[in-house]
């Protein structure tokens, strides 16, 4: 039996040249999960996602979701950070003090403080270049669905795939999930 030493992802090989700086292979996305328009490097390159957060929450105070949101739609739904990546950058910006946290309705709410905005200012150029990559992204994808369908398929997938993971369904329960999945599909033939 004859066994390569290379790795294999959909059919194709990756070589030692084809990793990045942390030895992760390029093309597989953190986690394992794929990312639609990932493609063979990382979205932001190293220290671009804060300048991003800071450039949204210099626009106005956001929730982490709503900058989850803010820029899978900025780059036409090409990419959509995870929470993991988005909370954890957002704790470093309130500790390194360039963001100021109040709670809202139970929820986190980033503002951009003074120092906050000195770092962008600085960093101008770094922020303005990870914003117009993103606009790139999002006039390569051009024609693909709207950014609130692939949320909504990503939500409904993510939804089914967490449910039927904690268990078998009754045949109720299993109906009640066919009517809801149907009903949406009437609607969405409909519109």
């Amino acid at each position: 039996m004859h066994h390569h030493s290379q790795n294999r992802h959909r059919g194709r090989r990756f070589s030692r040249e084809e990793r990045d700086q942390n030895g992760l292979l390029l093309g597989v996305p953190p986690h394992g999960r794929q990312r639609r328009g990932a493609g063979l490097r990382r979205f932001f390159a190293h220290g671009d996602l804060r300048l991003v957060i800071l450039h949204l929450i210099a626009e106005r105070p956001r929730h982490g979701y709503e900058i989850i949101k803010a820029i899978e739609e900025q780059v036409g739904g090409a990419y959509s950070p995870s929470p993991g990546v988005i909370y954890p950058t957002l704790t470093m910006l309130e500790e390194l003090g360039h963001a100021a946290v109040t709670e809202d309705a139970g929820k986190r709410l980033y503002a951009l403080t003074g120092t906050g905005e000195a770092f962008l200012r600085d960093n101008h150029r770094a922020a303005d270049a990870a914003m117009a990559r993103m606009q790139e992204a999002a006039a390569a994808r051009g024609a693909g669905p709207a950014p609130p369908i692939v949320r909504a398929m990503e939500n409904l997938r993510l939804a089914l795939r967490l449910r039927l993971s904690r268990g078998p369904l009754s045949e109720t329960q299993a109906r009640a999930v066919a009517v809801a999945l149907d009903a949406a599909a009437v609607a969405i033939e409909q519109t």
